[in-house]
This record gives C-alpha cells, structure tokens and sequence, in this order.
C-alpha cells in the first residue's frame, strides 16, 4: 500500500517533472523527494520515472499508476474537506427538533440568536413528536433535540440544564385529586400511571414514570402514548394520570384535564441534547446561544 507521503510526492512530481518544484510545493527537500520515489519504486518493481539530467518524464507504468490514482485522490482529498467544513464549519443548515409548543417556542428565540451570531448558517426548526425525538436524533434525521432531562445514554450527549420548572400531575378533571392543592410522590401508589414511548431513554422513563413511590410502594403501569395530546386524551378519558411541567397549565388547557402541583417532586429540568460523535462547531454554537440567552447574556 501506499503511504500517503508518497502518493503525494508521486503525484506531484508526475505533474510537476521537476524534483526542485515538487520539492518545493510539498514543502520538504530535493533528497527527500528523490529518496521517497526511489523506494517507492523498489517496492513497485519497475521505474516511474525515466530520469535524465535535463528532463524527467514518466514511464508507461508511471503514468498508468498517475492516472488511476489522481482521480482516487482528489475524491479522498474532497471528502476530507467536506468532513472538515462539517466539524468546524459555521455555513449551512442546523436541523434541530423540539417536542411541544412551549419547546418550539423557546428554540424559537434561540435560533434568532443564533442567525445573528452566525449568519451564514440556517436553522431547520422541527416539531417532533415524543416516539420520533430519539430515533430521528439517532438517525441523523436532526442534529440538535430540545428534551427533558435526564438522558444517560452512551450515544447521547447532553448540555447544560436551560429550564427548570414545577412538576405538576395531569389528572383527569373528574379525579378526586382535581380537587387537591397539592400531591406528593407517593399518592402515585393510588393511581395508574400512564407511560412513555420506548423509544426514550430508560433513565428518563424511570424519572417520569417510575415503578414505586420513594417508600417502595408499586406503582400500576397503565398504557403508553407516542405524542403528548395523546398522553392528554388519555388522562381526559379516565385511564391514568401522568406527571408534566408547569408549561402545561399555560400551553395546554383542556376542559378535561386538571394540572395538580407536586409537593415534593424534584423540578422537570430542560436541556439540549445531539449524537456524542455529532458535537460539530454548529452543534455547539447552537448550544451556546441557548445557554445565553437564558442566562440573560444575549
């Protein structure tokens, strides 16, 4: 196989017919030029060079070898440029999904800011529905998702928390605990709990939709849902409850549905998230505006 410093001084010495230039354009001496080719044709067999002290040309070996790998090389050299722009480019399009109004909205002035930061680079808004956000990140549908944290998967990499906010419990309107002021955590003993898709993160399932209350008490499972109006029309119906964020009580009013404040439940805390191996310069650009503009630093 060849080593690309020699495919590179094989190369342009096969354009160049001159040590001196090539020598020159690759940046390293005449000998080394000279050294290079010469063990590359060793290793070969045959010259590639017909050497003279006025004129270097190639031989029929060299320039059959010249014009199967030239093109070969250029399309090496483009993708790796094409790699690059991709990691640390600041041009083209950022795709990035949100689940819910209140997401859309936040990644709505997010993107603002970022167009004016980096306007040479687009952002792709996307509303996803709760069973698509994982998959479509995973695929390389999206290059940024908006979600609830937590997510502890290897794939996954997260950024800061942007938004905490009170976990409230979605009940339906007729439930005796519509009438409360408050629930705790182990009043979902008493309930059926409806369930998250699958295809989300099992650390984040555990969070949303636990097994027991903090004292061990099981928790009866009830059906899962792939969107949240789903998960709404559910609960309205009588088959469950299923714990929110505060956002709902504004974002989601629905004459079936009542929103009951936890008393102990730790906040739902918001954040983005993107594949670990797609941390690109748009991808952390992005993630940068988020976190100041909800820092006030915008």
């Amino acid at each position: 196989m060849l080593e690309r410093h020699e495919l590179e001084a094989f190369l342009t010495l096969a354009e160049e017919l001159h040590f001196g230039r090539t020598a020159e354009r690759l940046r390293v001496s005449t000998a080394r030029i000279s050294q290079t080719i010469a063990k590359l044709e060793r290793r070969i067999g045959v010259p590639l060079f017909n050497r003279t002290s006025r004129r270097v040309e190639l031989t029929s070996v060299g320039r059959g070898l010249y014009e199967e790998t030239r093109p070969a090389w250029d399309r090496i050299a483009a993708a790796y440029e094409r790699a690059v722009a991709t990691g640390r480019g600041l041009t083209g399009t950022l795709r990035v999904a949100f689940v819910g109004a209140a997401g859309g909205q936040l990644l709505a002035g997010v993107a603002e800011l970022f167009r004016r930061r980096r306007p040479d680079c687009d952002v792709q808004l996307r509303e996803a529905q709760m069973v698509d956000l994982m998959p479509w990140l995973r695929d390389g549908e999206i290059d940024v998702a908006l979600g609830t944290f937590p997510v502890d998967e290897p794939d996954i990499a997260t950024g800061p928390v942007l938004v905490s906010e009170a976990r409230m419990l979605a009940v339906p309107l007729q439930h005796p605990f519509a009438r409360r002021t408050s629930v705790s955590l182990e009043d979902l003993a008493r309930v059926t709990l409806l369930q998250l898709p699958r295809t989300l993160p099992g650390s984040l399932r555990a969070d949303r939709t636990p097994s027991a209350t903090p004292s061990g008490r099981p928790i009866e499972p009830g059906p899962s849902a792939s969107t949240f109006n789903e998960m709404l029309t559910l609960i309205g119906a009588g088959h469950g409850v299923f714990p929110v964020g505060a956002h709902a009580t504004r974002y989601y009013v629905r004459p079936d549905v009542a929103y009951v404040p936890f008393s102990d439940a730790p906040p739902l805390r918001w954040g983005l998230m993107w594949r670990a191996d797609g941390a690109t310069a748009r991808v952390r650009a992005f993630n940068d505006a988020a976190r100041d503009l909800l820092a006030g630093d915008a």
